[in-house]
């Protein structure tokens, strides 16, 4: 028999810190999310193609290939080009945000995270009739 929320949405979390990674993946682990995880832009694409996420939460200031970039060439791929894709980062905001939304990202989100921002933002993207997040109220900082 099948379950009815058998799909888990996942998430791929592009981020060099550990640690903000670490607290991502517990938060939306929480609300039934699977999460993926890569550290520089490279990983971030190669993670892309194989395992095609619902959702990509990318830092700017990454290794190897920065998240502008590491977007540019996400879009380029006509396989993972759908995946709406999200820039997270601490940069300044009146900055980066015009690029990186040029570029191809779907939207901008700015660190510290508040949790009822991140929650409206993957409902916005994530929501289903397959699986409905459990939402919580915290605060997640960096």
């Amino acid at each position: 028999m099948k379950r009815i929320n058998e799909h888990r949405p996942s998430i791929l979390l592009v981020d060099n810190s550990g640690e903000f990674r670490k607290l991502l993946r517990y938060s939306l682990s929480l609300d039934n999310y699977n999460i993926l995880e890569a550290e520089d832009g490279k990983q971030a694409i190669e993670i892309a193609q194989r395992e095609r996420p619902d959702l990509i939460l990318m830092d700017l200031r990454i290794p190897v290939l920065n998240g502008i970039a590491a977007t540019r060439l996400i879009r380029a791929d006509p396989r993972v080009r759908h995946i709406p894709i999200v820039i997270c980062t601490g940069l300044d905001p009146y900055l980066f945000r015009e690029a990186s939304l040029s570029v191809g990202a779907t939207d901008f989100i700015s660190k510290p995270i508040q949790d009822a921002d991140l929650r409206a933002l993957l409902s916005r993207y994530l929501l289903s009739s397959k699986v409905r997040p459990l939402h919580r109220q915290k605060h997640i900082s960096t």
